[in-house]
This record gives structure tokens, sequence and C-alpha cells, in this order.
């Protein structure tokens, strides 16, 4: 068995700690935060628990496989409660909402009232979702990639042809559908991934197989509970943690990596590294230059997902408007994705989100408070005055107040913390601060994402929401799972069945 380091707490860097430690290697993971788990952390101020990124539970078949490997039952570590209504929609042209609840009984007839009709067209659109989601779980997801010959493979050219790999999710949409309300509601998905629906492949369209089908859930104490639920797991098969500890090097000998250099200059020698943290931090700030695979117009050229505007609010109030996940969509759809992505500015009228945990888990806030976590999609790379940061806050504000029928926000916010694009690039050394990583364009999928092993580099890999498949919670479990594959020679594209029996 190999000794084995990962760098970096995130999801992927913890599911790979406990794959490959449930294998029998010595696995040892540094974090240079005080916290496990990334930009799926939480704090607590004045009597609120905040979980301060990801907020959305889904694919939970994605979690019940991972869990299942390890020989562990989801139910065991998660209390999980399927939320319903899943979200609301508020939309800004006329205040209207709507609650969608990944029921189609009640779905479709919410739909019909936007767009009469529409209901055979959804079902077909949905059939075609899941069987899109099937094949790409089967053939595509869980599978690694070293050549441009493994994605084009007559076996991939035949499924592929079914996922409409080609076609851009909005004019894919557009098919089926012709109301701009219902089309906002079928694209709103591809924010998880840090996508335009103008430049996103209709491939993921399986979100919406995801959403309308298999339904959002939420762990009772809030998603970092599944940060817990991996670290118990990983420490039940000897990984050992080192928190505040940050990698300053990756050492090589002769193109293969064989130890890393902390911060306070202790050497430490591993058989294999494995980097959870940003790939264009750990290939320019952790390799030499002469190990690095990728040059510096290869990161300036890349499309990078959106940094976000995120506020955290402790309310002395709570809101019969809102629901558990909320959605405010902008008016000029296009014009928004364009200013996040072709002219980046600061959004002059942004969509957002707005997660009150606190209507299902009354033990993230006070009794007859809100706990409020905030999201406004913006641009990687802006820069920003911590005035000027405020003052756009304020803004917000204003906007939830107005569109989201929340009169006294304001005046009732007891707590209120600020997180944007430059936390980003501390906190995480996220490149251009982005909040999410790669942005899932057709030039940015599959063989064209970064590989999770070096080409430059023996022995090591990356795992996260940069490298294969990409972003979101349950696709780092998958990440981890390709990781574990190739460091244990596993030649399958398909979901493994356990790790444990292969010891």
């Amino acid at each position: 068995m190999a000794r084995i380091c990962i760098i970096g707490g995130g999801i992927g860097g913890l599911a790979s700690a406990c794959l490959l430690g449930a294998r029998g290697h010595e696995v040892t993971l540094y974090e240079k935060n005080t916290q496990l788990g990334g930009r799926a952390n939480r704090f607590e101020a004045e009597g609120f628990t905040f979980d301060m990124g990801p907020s959305w539970y889904l694919m939970p078949d994605v979690f019940e496989n991972f869990f299942h490997l390890l020989g562990e039952r989801v139910e065991e570590h998660l209390t999980l409660t399927k939320l319903s209504p899943s979200y609301r929609i508020f939309f800004k042209e006329d205040g209207s909402t709507v609650d969608m609840y990944s029921d189609l009984n009640t779905d479709i007839p919410t739909l019909e009232a936007l767009e009469a009709g529409v209901g055979p067209r959804l079902k077909s659109y949905l059939s075609n979702a899941q069987q899109q989601y099937e094949i790409a779980k089967a053939e595509f997801m869980y599978k690694n990639y070293d050549s441009l010959l493994d994605f084009i493979n007559l076996r991939s050219l035949i499924y592929g042809s079914k996922l409409s790999v080609f076609s851009p999710m909005e004019s894919y949409v557009s098919r089926y559908f012709t109301s701009e309300k219902v089309k906002k509601i079928i694209q709103y998905p591809l924010v998880f991934l840090g996508s335009s629906p103008y430049k996103t492949p209709a491939l993921y369209s399986i979100m919406n197989h995801i959403d309308f089908e298999m339904g959002v859930y939420y762990p009772q104490g809030g998603m970092y509970e599944v940060v817990k639920a991996l670290v118990r797991i990983a420490q039940k098969h000897g990984v050992i943690f080192h928190t505040e500890t940050e990698v300053s090097r990756i050492i090589t000998t002769h193109k293969r990596a064989t130890g890393v250099e902390l911060g306070n200059g202790e050497r430490v020698s591993y058989d294999m590294v494995v980097s959870n943290g940003d790939i264009h931090y750990t290939e320019t700030q952790l390799l030499a230059p002469e190990d690095r695979q990728f040059s510096q117009k290869y990161w300036e050229m890349r499309t990078l997902a959106p940094s976000a505007l995120i506020m955290y609010l402790g309310v002395k109030k709570t809101f019969d408007s809102l629901t558990h996940h909320n959605l405010l969509f902008s008016e000029d759809w296009k014009q928004n994705f364009a200013e996040i992505f072709d002219d980046p500015q600061w959004p002059t009228d942004p969509s957002l989100y707005v997660c009150a945990p606190s209507k299902t888990d009354p033990t993230v806030a006070p009794e007859g408070h809100e706990n409020l976590f905030v999201l406004v999609p913006v641009a990687s790379g802006l820069e920003y005055t911590e005035k000027g940061l405020e003052h756009y806050a304020e803004r917000m504000l204003d906007t939830l107040e107005e569109h989201m029928n929340l009169p006294g926000l304001k005046e009732n916010v007891i707590y209120k913390r600020l997180y944007s694009v430059e936390d980003f690039a501390r906190d995480y050394y996220s490149y251009q601060g982005t909040a999410l990583g790669l942005a899932h364009t057709m030039r940015q999928t599959a063989i064209f994402r970064p590989n999770n092993v070096s080409r430059t580099v023996d022995n090591l890999f990356y795992v996260g929401a940069n490298t294969n498949p990409g972003i979101g919670v349950p696709i780092c479990l998958i990440s981890a799972e390709m990781v574990y594959k190739r460091i244990a020679g596993i030649d399958i594209d398909a979901p493994l069945a356990d790790v444990l029996s292969s010891k």
C-alpha cells in the first residue's frame, strides 16, 4: 500500500481520503484553513449557523452509491428532508411567483398556466433528459479520459448523438418551449454548473431530470453535515488530518511526485500526491515551471464560472413570502449572462438566490429569526473597494425587499457578513476569485477539461470541480471515485460496486 498525500480538504479531497483510506493506503490530508470542507464550509455568529457555500442536496443516487462503496448508508450519517416545495421562483417583470415541487402532477398545471399545452412537451423533454442522465452515468460521467479517442470512440459517438452534446442549451430548450418564463425555469439549474445557457452543451439537460424528477433535499443541521460525515468515515479508515497546515510545494524527483514541502519548511515524503486545490494554483505555485502542464495563455483562454457576492444575514423577523430555496429571475436574462461572461461588470439587473434554511431547520437561527444566505452571481476577476461592495449589497437588499416581498428586511438585519471575489481568492486560492471553478462550456467538458492525472509528473493526481466530471458536491464525489480508479488501476466506465472488498 502507498503513502498518499492529499492537498486540500474540500469535498473532493475528503471523498478521496475516504476511498483511498478504505483501500488500505496510508493517507494524510493537509488543509490550510482552520476547518475542513473547502467551499462547503460553515460558521456561527450571534446564534445563527451559516453554510458558507453549497446549499442544494441534489442527485441523492450519487450520494447513496458513494456511501455504499464504503460499506456505509446515507441515513446512518444524514437526516434528509425532502423539500416541498423544492423551490420558489419570483419574476421581476410582473411580480408573480411559482412554486416547483419535483412532482409532475403538481408542476405541470403550474407550467401550463405559463404556457398552454406545455405538459406533453415537458414530459417528452424530461423523458429524454432521464435517458441522457442514465447514459451519462453509465458511459461518460464516471469515465476517465486519456486521449481524444477515449471520447470519440464508436460507443461514445452512438451514445453522444443521443445526448445533444453539440447543441447549446438555450437553442435545445427552445425546441420544446416558447414561454420565456418556462425557458428560464428549465435553464436555471445551469447556475449550479457556473454556466450560461448560451454556451453550455445540451448534455446538461440532465440537470432537469435531477430537479423535476429526483427532488431537492436538505440534511438537517445543514450541508456541513456532509463534510462531517466524510471526515468520520475517513478517520474510521485511518486518514490523518492536518488543518492550518499549508503545502507550499510539491516535491518532484525525475518527473515523479515524491512528497511535499509544508509552509514551515518541513519536507515529507510520499509515494503519490492528490491535489484538491485549485488546479491553476497547484500548477503555477506548487509545481516548478518545468513540471507544469499548462501555459499562462491556456489559463487566460479559459471560461471561468461566476464568482458571487454572498450576504450572510441574521434577521430578527420571519418572512412568509420565502420558502427554503428562492430564486429571483432578472427581466433581461440574456443581458444578465452577458454581464457575467462576455462584458464583466457588476450586474445591473441580476438574478439572485436566497436560501432560508431556518424554514426547514430550527437549529440554524434563534426562534422567531431568519437565517438568510443571499447569492448574487457576478463575474470572476471583478475589482472593488469595501465601500463599493457595501453599496452594491445595499442595492441588493433593496431589490429583495421590493421584488421578493420582504418588507422591513434591512431594518431587521442584526448580523451581516459579505463575501465576494477577493474572499474566494484568499481563502481557496481560487483563480480570479471564481466561486465554482471552470465553467461547463463545450470546450471545457470531458476530454477538454483538465485531466485528473498530470501528463508531466508521474503519481500526481487532481480531484475536484476543475477536473472531470466538474462542478457540484455530488459531482466531486464522482471525481474522487475517478481518482480512486486511477490509483487502483481500475478501468471501468460505470460506477463501482464497492471498495472494501477490493482491499
